[in-house]
Parts: structure tokens; C-alpha cells; sequence
């Protein structure tokens, strides 16, 4: 990060292709790069052949230039790069700027000084934006690092472009709509930085408020992506346009779940989980990115249409069904409020059409009622101009009651220039509008998801109770046996051993090799029985006639066990048979569903739950999450189906019980993330009665180029619990405590410990007395990011109950050298040693990650903690305002 601030902040900039060619990128540049707008900043072109360029001395070469270079802008031709490139690091550049084309895009010779391009960066550590880059922009420290002849004005929304092109289209699309930025960026081939680093970075932009993202086709490093943009969500709305990509790049799948959970619906995933909201036009990305810091969000999807044009009403209406939103019913207290505001033939629907005639005063009374409805999440005012009132006048009056309300009121202003003066007024007073009722209702629905995102990553989860040990040793040997067989299709017996393991309820079944023991199996089991063929070839065995319900008899199970095999024989001649599976058959089944997983080629593993059975594909009815998953994040990939209105209880039949079945999605996400050697897995049909579940079939599909891997967990792109720093200790007085890292089911007892802190305690850690400790600032605490955060709780178990009495924390900075760390224990905890051995473990957790220095801000009459602090080795040092920094390098 401290490379990034230098380059993206430069006090010089050498321009390497500079010229005074008209009409010429390096023209255009140099004369962008003179624009500073009273910033002080030093432009040194580079170009042999000139002397001078537009009044500026010209220089030969990087080296002759007489000052540290912090930003190096390349626009010399590709070939001449390697050698510049080389130049710049040897002298020092803070960063490079390729604009040059001609690379990976430019077939094999482009790819080849790519790659010599990438090499030289990371020999010398240089941080590389590009090539083949539009360049950068940042209007409120007057960079323009484009050859761009337009210059954006200073705003609050960042835009971040893969492609040069496009992203040139939609920076002049923005600023024609009158929308300023922060920053405009293009990444070109992504050697270097990517959208990670740039989202790391706006993160401590104080002219940042939002981001938007178009991105082309990769992500870049996608663990990198998801951990920024999880920490930039969590307080500023990112957008993202993100076309679909027409083929994915994976082999042919072998389960449901392979072939279902496309890229796309993987990458929908992804964006859900982090908080970043997905759109679907260019014009959606600024009209979302615009909106998503408003004051109100919605809290709910339900939207009241105000309107005197019914057919306008009908097409917002029709937009909103498009895209899953929801109308809004008034209560029959506002519903009779309405009869006494309206006309007698008014007839009480959503959109609310107040008529023609509709006076100022009319919508006033309207819009009034519809904010007081606790059954209304939104508002929609449109106006289509009929002469009877002034638009302006009713902007106005729009604009006085939507800034006392405590709801979104957006609004649509139809027409050409007689509508101009009260769009322009609700532009100044931050009411959303917009030229269509579509464009309005689809970015209502974009500010209700992303608030929906909002809550998810804000909620506590109940704590369940997770085998964190389950027996895994056995099937890790099942796994390189098979894969050493050269088999990679676990049978259904095989496949049940993972579920028995994890917690996952599963029918009893047997695999059988003759008539004779199924009927073995049979008497174990009792009647009335099911047999499926075993067999790694065959996917889907009802398709082959490989399933028999219903066998209630030995003669009958005898009988359909020699025709079965000769059905699965005749319809799939080459597939290897291993057996027949015989089962106890649940007789009455009120809901069948799915549970999967699967590599994706860019995400890793991903989760899928769906509708199940034999007709999955048909009714494609599923949502897809990543792992690790939580109570909280479990129940969502349920509620994000239809299904989930099934299992709620349907037509008499009994509700599932969720919170079992969130149970066994937890379940299911520990074994996928314990497990970097599945490739695929299929659990269908989950079988629900009387609201039970069980596991009814099961296929595991191995990952045969992760059996041996290096990573301890190189299939996920979010660090799971790490349960490698959980450990019994014992206080100086003797009482065991069990030290482990905090969770996010902590927040209640969290919230005991902090509230119970004495008030020079809380001085002592926080520099201030927190009167109020908000849950939005738990979440912070408690729900953390474990590959840039640690934090290592000390719990005490008082008979049944547990209380946490230590907290110790270590928060990695973007630039992965340093880290700050802080400690505080209980008051009636001081003095047993328990904050030195949180120290000390915050100091073998940066030992591990590498890191050069870790430091404190501690008040200098905290004479406990300075004291622990120069006992493990720190250095002290004394700050202004009666703080100290210490410290202790790491190498």
C-alpha cells in the first residue's frame, strides 16, 4: 500500500514516450499531466530525441533525471518497454504506468514481452498499472494520467475499469450525466495491480464514498478481491457490471451441482457474500453507485407507486415483477385515509393512481400517508406533466417531505424540458430521480439488496454446536486409495462414510454383490426397500432404470435385482457396475431437496441448495454460497429458493425444521473445506418427513490433481476458522481458560465483557469512554477477516456458563509488512498474566505471516501494558498527547 499511495500521489512523474506530435498519446499526457490545479508536482518528459518538450526539459533517459521518481508513465512503443522497466527499478521508481499496447493482446510475440514485462516488475518489486492501460485519474490532487482529452470533476464515486475502451465510453457517459469521481482507473492486462489493490487502496481515500467496477473477464488475484472488497462494503457501496461470460471454461461435470452452479451464478455468489451489488446496463452502474451512501436504504423490498399516469404506473409495476421486487399493500387504516384524501371512484391498488388532476396537495397527502405505513418500505413518486400542476413546484414538495422521512423516496419525472428544473432540484437535494419509472424501480430494488447484503454480513449467528474434530484421517486414506486405483467416482457407500462423519443424517445402506446378500441386507434393514445400481459411470441412475422403490418381499427384491442390472446393462453396455445398493425406503416424503458442491475454476469450492430429486434440473430452482458458512449464511442459501416457501409447510404438510436443516449445511461446509481433494458432491435427495431430513443418495467426485497440496486450504477464497490457534492455558492463580480465535457468534459475550470494563479500562484501550457499545461496532470486533485480522479470545467457564475475560488483536495494514496490535483484559482479571500471553501470542501470529513489525499506541500511564510490552522485548517510544509507540521488528 505505502508503493500505491506513493505512485498514485506523486510529487514526480517522469513521462517515458513523451512528444509534441499533435493529436499523439504521449502529447496528450504530458499536457494532462501540467494540469495539477495548483498541486506541487514535477513533470520530467523523457524522449532522446528532443531537448525540450512544450517548455519543459526533456531528458534521455529515466536515470538522468535529477530527482526520485515516484510515478514512471510508459507510452513509448511495447518493444522498448523491457529495457524502461529495467531503468526503473534500478533507479528506484515508485511505481510504473503502462499505457503502451501491444502485449498479451497482440499474439505470440505481444505475450511474450508481457511476460518478460512481469518478470522485471517483480524482480525489481515494482507495483505495474497495466500495460495497456487508459491510465489514471484522481481530480482532487489534480492527476490526470490519461490521454484522455476530457477532465473529470472532483466527485465521490470511484470508477475502476478492466477495459480501456468500454471504460472510456462509460467515464464520458458519466460525465455527460453531470457524475464526478474520485478516481477513474484502468487496469489493462492486470500484470500487477488489479481490482484488489485499488479497492485496498480507496478504502483510506477520504473522497471516496463509493466504487464502481466494470469488470470484462477476470477478477484478478480472487482472494485478494474478496478480502478488500468484504472491508470496503462493510461501510461504502461497491457496484460492479460484470458481463456474462457466454462459455465456462470446465471439463464435463458428474454431478447436478457441477452442471448447475455455472461460473455466473458462482460469481453472483461471490458478490452477494462480500456486499458488493451486482447490475445488469451501464446506465444501472451510476444510477446504483449514486444512491447506494444515501441517508435511508430500504429495509424491505415492499415499494408503493404513486402516480397520475396509470399506464406509467403499469410499466413500473411490470419492471418491478421483472426483477423480483414486491408491491406494497397499505394497512386498512391508511387504505380508509386514502378513500377520504381521493376521489370517490378511486379504486385502493398498487400503483396508487391519484389521477389526472392531481394537484400538488394531492400527492402531499398521498406521499404522507404511504411514509407513515409501516407496511411500506419505499416510495416511488411519478409525475407526467397534464397542466394542472407546476413540476418544479411539486419537486419542492417532494424534496420538504422526503427529507423528514425515515424511508427511500425515489422519483420520475417524465418529460423533456418542462421536467429539467425539478430534476435539477432534486439533484441538489440528493432525491434519486430518474427519466424512466423502469430505471427507477430496478435501482430501488439495487439499494434493497445491497441493505439486504448490509443485514447478512451485520447479523450474529446462533451458535450451534459443530464437531470442530470430526474423524477425517480415514477418509483422506479412502481418498488417495481410490485415486491411486485410478478411480475418481466414490460409490454411494463410500460417499455416505463423509456424510456419517460430519453429522449428516443418512439411511442405513448396504452395498450388495449378489441377490443373495441383498437379501442379507433386507433382513438387517426390514421392508419395504429400495435398490439403486452402484456405479462411478452412471450420474443419473433413474434416467438408466437404475432405481427400484417399493420392494417389499424377498421374492420380489430377488426378481427386480436381476432386472434391474439387465436394464442399467442394456442402456449403458461400457459403465463398470460395482453392486447394487440396497436401502430402507422412507415411505412418505413431503420434500425432496439438494445439497452440493463444486470447484470452480476461478472461486474454488462453492455450496449449492436447491429443490431436489429426480426433476433438479428441470426446475433449476437453487442458490449458491461459499464456504465457510454459518447459521446466519446457511439460512439465507435456503431462503434465496422457492423451496424455502415449501419447507415453511405446504398444502397440510409438516414444516421442515430449518434449524436442522441449517445444521446440516453447516455440517456440509466443514467437510467441503476439510476436504481440498473433492472436486465435485452431490447429497440428492435430501429426503424430508415429518420434518426430518436424511441424506437418501450421495456421490462424491474426486479432485485427482489435489491429492497431494501444500496450502492448508487451497480450494477457498475465505479463510476459515482457523482452529490451529485454539489452546488450554492456565492463568498464574491456576485457572484454565481456553484461548481461541473470536468468532462471530461471540458478539453476546463480547458485549458482557466490554460492558462490564471499568472506565479506565475501556480509556485504557479505546483512548476514550464508550458509553454506548453499538452493535454495528461488535460486528466490527467479531466478524473479522482472518487472513488480514486476528483476534484471540480468552473464555472462562464458570459452571455452565462461558464469559470471555481477554481479548488480544492484531490488525495486518494493506501494505502486509506491518501490523498493530492491542490487548485488554478484564478488570477482575489483572494481574494473572493474562495480557502477556496475549501479547505473546499476537507475536507468534506475526511471526508466522511474515511480518516485519508489529506496534502499538498505548497512553503512557498505562504502566501495566508498557510494562508487559518491554518485558517481551519491545522498544518504546514516546509520541505527542501522551501516547507511546511501541514496537518490536520481527527479523
Amino acid at each position: 500500500m505505502a508503493d500505491l499511495k506513493r505512485m498514485f500521489d506523486p510529487r514526480t512523474v517522469a513521462l517515458i514516450g513523451a512528444s509534441e506530435k499533435e493529436r499523439s498519446a504521449g502529447r496528450i499526457l504530458l499536457q494532462n499531466l501540467m494540469l495539477t490545479n495548483g498541486k506541487e508536482r514535477e513533470i520530467f518528459p523523457v524522449n532522446p530525441n528532443r531537448k525540450a518538450i512544450l517548455n519543459l526539459e526533456c531528458f534521455p533517459n529515466v536515470s538522468a533525471i535529477p530527482r526520485p521518481i515516484d510515478l514512471a508513465v510508459i507510452v513509448s512503443p511495447a518493444a522498448t518497454v523491457p529495457a524502461v522497466l529495467e531503468e526503473c527499478g534500478n533507479v528506484g521508481v515508485g511505481g510504473v504506468l503502462i499505457v503502451s499496447g501491444g502485449f498479451g493482446d497482440a499474439g505470440p510475440e505481444g505475450e511474450k514481452l508481457e511476460k518478460e514485462v512481469t518478470e522485471i516488475g517483480k524482480r525489481h518489486a515494482l507495483r505495474i498499472l497495466g500495460p495497456n492501460s487508459l491510465g489514471l485519474v484522481r481530480p482532487h490532487i489534480g492527476l490526470n494520467a490519461t490521454p484522455l482529452k476530457t477532465n473529470p470533476d472532483k466527485g465521490n464515486i470511484a470508477f475502476i475499469s478492466h477495459s480501456g475502451a468500454f471504460g472510456r465510453a462509460l467515464l464520458d457517459w458519466g460525465m455527460d450525466a453531470h457524475i464526478s469521481f474520485s478516481m477513474f482507473a484502468s487496469l489493462g492486462s492486470m500484470i500487477d495491480i488489479d481490482f484488489g489493490d485499488l479497492i485496498d487502496f480507496l478504502g483510506y481515500d477520504p473522497h471516496t464514498r463509493s466504487i464502481m467496477l466494470y469488470i470484462e473477464e477476470e477478477i484478478g488475484n480472487v482472494k485478494k478481491f474478496v478480502s478488500a472488497a468484504r472491508g470496503f462494503a462493510r461501510n461504502k457501496p461497491i457496484v460492479v457490471l460484470k458481463p456474462p461470460r457466454p462459455n465456462g471454461r470446465m471439463g464435463q461435470a458428474l454431478s447436478h451441482t457441477g452442471q448447475m452452479a455455472t461460473h455466473e451464478r458462482v460469481y453472483d455468489a461471490v458478490f452477494k457474500r462480500v456486499g458488493v451489488v451486482r447490475v445488469k446496463s451501464a446506465a444501472d452502474l451510476f444510477n446504483a453507485a449514486g444512491v447506494l451512501d444515501a441517508r435511508h436504504l430500504p429495509k424491505g423490498p415492499r415499494l408503493m407507486i404513486i402516480t397520475n399516469a396509470v399506464g406509467v404506473g403499469v410499466m413500473a409495476t411490470n419492471a418491478l415483477n421483472e426483477i423480483g421486487g414486491r408491491l406494497a399493500k397499505c394497512s386498512e387504516e391508511n387504505e380508509a385515509k386514502f378513500k377520504a384524501t381521493l376521489p370517490p371512484y378511486w379504486k385502493p391498488t398498487n400503483p396508487i393512481d391519484i389521477l389526472r388532476d392531481a394537484d400538488v396537495e394531492r400527492y402531499e397527502r398521498v406521499l404522507r400517508i404511504c411514509l407513515a405505513d409501516s407496511d411500506i418500505d419505499g416510495v416511488l413518486v411519478i409525475f407526467t406533466a397534464q397542466g394542472t400542476t407546476e413540476p418544479d413546484e411539486l419537486a419542492r414538495a417532494v424534496v420538504r417531505l422526503a427529507q423528514e422521512a425515515w424511508k427511500p423516496v425515489i422519483t420520475t419525472w417524465m418529460g423533456g424540458g418542462d421536467v429539467q428544473e425539478a430534476r435539477r432540484i432534486f439533484h441538489e437535494n440528493n432525491i434519486p430521480t430518474y427519466a424512466t419509472p423502469e430505471e427507477a424501480v430496478r435501482t430501488y430494488f439495487y439499494m434493497y439488496s445491497y441493505e439486504r447484503n448490509l443485514e447478512v454480513m451485520h447479523e450474529t449467528p446462533s451458535d450451534l454446536r459443530v464437531n470442530q474434530s470430526p474423524p477425517k484421517n480415514n477418509l483422506k486414506t479412502l481418498i488417495r486409495k481410490t485415486a491411486a486405483s485410478g478411480r475418481i467416482v466414490l460409490t454411494e457407500e463410500e460417499s455416505k462414510r463423509f456424510l456419517i462423519n460430519y453429522g449428516i443424517p443418512t439411511v442405513k445402506t448396504y452395498l450388495a454383490s449378489s441377490p443373495e446378500q441383498g437379501v442379507g441386507a433386507a433382513r438387517t434393514l426390514g421392508y419395504p426397500l429400495v435398490l439403486k445400481v452402484a456405479s462411478p459411470d452412471i450420474t443419473y441412475k433413474s434416467d438408466v432404470g437404475g432405481v427400484i422403490t417399493g420392494i417389499t418381499s424377498e421374492e420380489e427384491l430377488r426378481a427386480e435385482y436381476d432386472r434391474l442390472l439387465k436394464r442399467v446393462t442394456e442402456s449403458c453396455p461400457e459403465a463398470k457396475i460395482t453392486g447394487i445398493t440396497v436401502q430402507k425406503m422412507i415411505e412418505k416424503i413431503d420434500y425432496e431437496v439438494i445439497l452440493g458442491a463444486k470447484k470452480d475454476e476461478d472461486f474454488g469450492s462453492v455450496i449449492m441448495f436447491g429443490m431436489g430429486g429426480t426433476s433438479v434440473q428441470i426446475f433449476q430452482d437453487f442458490a449458491v454460497g461459499l464456504p465457510p458458512l454459518n447459521q446466519t449464511l446457511a439460512r439465507r442459501l435456503i431462503e434465496e429458493t422457492k423451496a424455502y416457501r415449501l419447507l415453511k409447510g405446504y398444502r397440510g404438510k409438516q414444516p421442515a425444521d430449518l434449524a436442522k436443516l441449517e445444521q446440516i449445511i453447516v455440517n456440509f461446509s466443514n467437510l467441503i473445506i476439510d476436504f481440498p481433494e473433492i472436486a465435485e458432491v452431490d447429497i440428492n435427495p435430501i429426503a424430508i418427513t415429518d420434518g426430518t431430513a436424511y441424506a437418501l443418495d450421495a456421490r462424491i467426485v474426486i479432485d485427482k490433481n489435489c491429492i497431494e497440496y501444500t496450502s492448508a486450504y487451497p480450494h477457498l477464497i475465505i479463510t476459515p476458522y482457523p482452529t490451529k490457534y485454539i489452546m488450554t492455558w492456565r492463568m498464574t492463580d491456576g485457572t484454565e481458560v481456553l484461548l481461541r480465535p473470536i468468532r462471530p457468534e461471540d458478539e453476546p459475550m463480547e458485549h458482557e465483557m466490554l460492558s462490564t470494563l471499568s472506565e479506565k479500562t475501556l480509556r485504557e484501550r479505546f483512548f476514550q469512554a464508550i458509553k454506548h457499545i453499538t452493535h454495528e461496532m461488535h460486528i466490527r470486533f467479531c466478524n473479522i477477516d482472518y487472513d488480514r485480522e486476528m483476534a484471540i479470545v480468552a473464555e472462562l467457564r464458570e459452571g455452565e456458563k462461558k464469559r470471555i475475560i481477554g481479548i488480544g488483536r492484531l490488525i495486518i495494514e494493506p501494505d502486509g509488512k506491518t501490523a498493530e496490535f492491542a490487548v485488554v483484559v478484564h478488570d477482575d482479571f489483572h494481574g494473572k498474566g493474562l495480557g502477556y500471553k496475549l501479547v505473546d501470542m499476537m507475536i507468534g501470529i506475526a511471526q508466522e505471516k511474515a511480518l516485519e513489525e508489529v506496534y502499538a499506541l498505548v497512553q503512557s500511564d498505562n504502566t501495566r501494558m508498557l510494562s508487559v510490552c518491554r518485558k517481551l522485548g519491545c522498544a518504546v517510544e514516546q509520541l505527542p498527547d501522551k501516547l507511546s509507540r511501541v514496537s518490536l521488528q520481527m527479523h
